[in-house]
């Protein structure tokens, strides 16, 4: 029983930390916070204040007295055009490597259902293992790319010229990264990781089909 136990931890890892890692990708894409921008310059235009721009959507938080606060969100479409590279990529990268993800912990699902059930099947089972593997992988490059250009545009400082109705500026005073690039670094490292554990599955020993030998 030893042997069994010890050949399928690796794959229960593998999907407890896809699981991990796919809700945090779906927690990155919701959140508004993959760049931080702060308006510190007060004009008649742009008031001062802060707007969180994130992959769907940016949320503007204007103060427009020391006792009072104007917050509002504004969708992006598909149709926007002012919305720059780094954006339209990481959409559909992260859109990508949900869907990736996900495929990937139904395949793990489904090999250790096999290997719970003791259908030792070891061609089909290896290839489902292989194949989540590669899947995770490839989710964690892809949000690795959107992680990494996201942080090239914050440190070059680079702007987005949203429509005057949304009141934020072609460029803010300081920006930085939110909250979201920490829930898309941790869902990177979580696909990356349990890729590299579906690959490390080792079927049981006891499992292995030997030919009987008769005496003669």
């Amino acid at each position: 029983m030893r042997p069994f136990i010890s050949s399928t931890r690796c794959p229960v890892a593998a999907f407890t930390v896809t699981t991990l890692g796919w809700v945090f990708t779906m927690m990155s894409m919701g959140l508004a916070e993959w760049r931080v921008w702060y308006m510190d310059n007060t004009t008649s235009r742009f008031p001062p204040g802060m707007a969180c721009i994130g992959l769907w959507k940016v949320c503007t938080h204007h103060h427009i007295s020391s006792s009072r606060r104007n917050a509002a969100c504004h969708p992006y479409t598909y149709s926007d055009t002012y919305l720059p590279p780094s954006i339209r990529v990481a959409q559909h990268l992260l859109l990508a490597a949900s869907v990736l993800g996900l495929l990937g912990k139904v395949l793990t699902a489904s090999a250790l259902r096999n290997v719970y059930l003791g259908h030792l099947w070891k061609d089909t089972t290896w290839n489902l293992f292989i194949t989540s593997g590669i899947l995770n992988l490839t989710a964690g490059v892809f949000i690795s790319v959107a992680v990494i250009w996201n942080y090239c545009s914050v440190m070059n400082e680079e702007g987005i010229d949203f429509p005057p109705s949304f009141y934020v500026p072609f460029k803010p005073d300081k920006q930085g990264m939110g909250t979201a690039i920490l829930a898309a670094v941790l869902a990177a490292f979580m696909m990356l990781f349990s890729g590299m554990f579906s690959f490390s599955y080792r079927f049981p020993a006891d499992s292995q089909v030997h030919p009987e030998v008769s005496d003669i």
